[in-house]
């Protein structure tokens, strides 16, 4: 490919507008990370929940940098997860919510590089987390995906798919 001479090519600061919303949903999804900032869920386009280590974090900001979407996350807890109810922060904005879950066996294998041999990792602790993850889904009608074979761009893209969302930036 012939050079353009064009300064800043590089990292699409030829459009600065997308530029700055890439930036902008970039800082929303860092202070929105792990349930963090709670109270900015009415700004979110989509709050992705699930539990721990099924891919919230890296999704968030895949969709922020490559499309522009303000996106938050919040995990679930074993104690939320008890309940059988949304968390709090959660209550009322079913709209805006997106599940990811994982399958229990992978879940584990990612759990046991993290922290081996502990309760967090081990067979029972995942496959209740994910079962009840995926009731509470059920319960209050939230979409959601299983990440367990899917690349952060396959499901991002299955989000903006299933929730209609209108990416504000193109790749």
């Amino acid at each position: 490919v012939r050079s353009s001479h064009t300064s800043g090519r590089a990292h699409s600061m030829a459009d600065l507008t997308a530029y700055t919303a890439r930036i902008n949903a970039t800082n929303f999804a860092l202070a929105n990370d792990d349930g963090a900032g709670a109270r900015d869920y009415d700004h979110a386009d989509v709050v992705l929940i699930g539990v721990s280590r099924s891919g919230k974090t890296p999704t968030c900001l895949y969709l922020a940098l490559q499309y522009g979407i303000f996106a938050a996350n919040y995990p679930l807890t074993e104690d939320e997860l008890e309940a059988e109810r949304l968390p709090a922060p959660l209550s009322g904005r079913n709209r805006k919510l997106f599940g990811l879950t994982i399958k229990p066996e992978r879940l584990q294998q990612i759990r046991n590089e993290r922290r081996p041999d502990s309760r967090y990792a081990s067979a029972q602790q995942v496959q209740y987390e994910v079962r009840a993850a995926e009731s509470l889904f059920e319960r209050f009608g939230v979409p959601f995906l299983d990440t367990t074979e899917c690349s952060i761009e396959e499901i991002s893209s299955r989000i903006l798919d299933k929730t209609g969302l209108e990416r504000r930036v193109r790749p």
